[in-house]
């Protein structure tokens, strides 16, 4: 089942956040910091209760948080150079690695994408990171295409 989050859910989403965190830290250990901790409880709580950054979590029969989508309105209204289609923007989506070839993330994605649909959104976007290639593989299946590229150079 797929729902909106509740306070109650803190200690899923927080340990899935610790999964996506090391394997961001796995691949970019000079970006990424290992066993720290993306939002504080504060934080968390906030997010939670914002409309305009709705998290949604793939939940077991048990109430178990199995996966989440951490989601964010985005709209640029009367802007210089940019149009103002709204956007749902994915900050985070993430299955427990435990619970991973389940369709969890694609049935997430999909919710996500009829939330945007029904909320007016022209689009849906996010950013994921080179070196999560089996992130990059999902997205790429579930049709997205790349719309900018980020790119860098060590010095």
């Amino acid at each position: 089942m797929i729902r909106r989050a509740q306070t109650g859910d803190m200690a899923g989403i927080n340990r899935l956040l610790c999964q996506v965190l090391m394997v961001h830290h796995d691949g970019r250990p000079d970006i990424f910091k290992a066993g720290a901790k993306k939002y504080t409880d504060e934080q968390l709580e906030a997010l939670i209760a914002d409309d305009s950054t709705p998290i949604f979590v793939a939940v077991d029969e048990g109430n178990r948080v199995l996966g989440y989508a951490f989601c964010k309105l985005q709209q640029h209204v009367n802007d210089n150079i940019l149009t103002d289609i709204k956007t749902l923007y994915i900050d985070d989506l993430c299955v427990d690695e435990a619970c991973r070839g389940q369709h969890i993330g694609s049935t997430l994605y999909d919710f996500c994408v009829r939330f945007a649909k029904s909320e007016g959104c022209y689009n849906l976007t996010l950013n994921v990171w080179s070196c999560n290639k089996s992130a990059m593989r999902f997205y790429e299946r579930c049709g997205l295409v790349p719309q900018k590229v980020g790119m860098e150079k060590i010095l």
